[in-house]
């Protein structure tokens, strides 16, 4: 799954891969966590265009978003049935852009983070569902879920599951729901091809969300991991129950 990613790339390098009009000036971040606004792509009114939506998605149908845990990913194999997301998937697709995103693996008790990047350096374009959530008095909340998919060939060594990323030349497909099907966009929910992909292991600073620097994305020292090696392995905390969209909301 993705449960923080990476935007290190010049504004003016993503709005040129991206088309979309508006010129917003942000500045790099290396620890994008859910709850956090997160830059998002989409197509209105003829074009694309930037805006900042909340990483988390709270479906429209929800009495009370307080009560109902944020969705920061969609699976791509049940995204057309699940109440959360069959609307969006049909009508409000999106794209995020990023430089790489983050995995933890298990061993031994710990979980070691890895930065994960386009093999060539290129920013992605991660497929995701937006939805806005309207309360009682009027006030409104648009909120962003990414897409994952199952990993496939040399990706499964580090986790079970991938954020689907969209090529630049599918971008016009994915973004347009003027059809209001997601009849010819499905094929495009698949894991990144063998080889597109590379990543190192980082240091476990990155495990604070305080930690936003460009450090973190440096390949941990043999220093740092004869430390965590020799310390001693944390208790596994006991995992909670499914929800109705299969515990997809949870950070890691």
């Amino acid at each position: 799954m993705c449960g923080r990613f990476v935007i290190t790339s010049p504004p003016a390098a993503l709005r040129q891969m991206f088309g979309y009009v508006e010129q917003p000036n942000f500045p790099p971040r290396f620890n994008i966590a859910p709850t956090q606004p997160v830059p998002v792509v989409i197509l209105e009114n003829g074009g694309r265009h930037f805006r900042l939506m909340r990483w988390g998605l709270v479906p429209s149908w929800a009495e009370d978003p307080r009560k109902f845990a944020l969705l920061i990913n969609a699976r791509s194999e049940t995204v057309r049935e699940k109440p959360a997301f069959r609307n969006a998937i049909r009508r409000r697709r999106c794209l995020i852009p990023a430089d790489g995103y983050y995995e933890w693996q298990e061993a031994g008790g710990r979980k070691r983070p890895f930065f994960v990047h386009r093999r060539d350096g290129a920013p992605v374009g991660f497929a995701a569902l937006a939805e806005t959530w309207i309360g009682p008095n009027g006030e409104e909340t648009d909120g962003v879920a990414i897409v994952t998919a199952q990993a496939t060939g040399e990706m499964t060594a580090l986790h079970h599951r991938v954020p689907v990323t969209i090529a630049p030349g599918d971008f016009e497909r994915w973004l347009d729901s003027r059809s209001n099907t997601a009849d010819d966009v499905m094929a495009l929910l698949r894991a990144p091809a063998d080889g597109a992909f590379a990543w190192r292991e980082i240091s476990t600073r990155v495990n604070r969300v305080v930690n936003d620097d460009a450090q973190l994305l440096l390949p941990v020292t043999e220093e740092e991991r004869a430390a965590l090696a020799s310390a001693p392995a944390k208790k596994p905390r006991p995992r909670k129950p499914a929800s109705e969209d299969e515990g997809q909301g949870s950070l890691f």
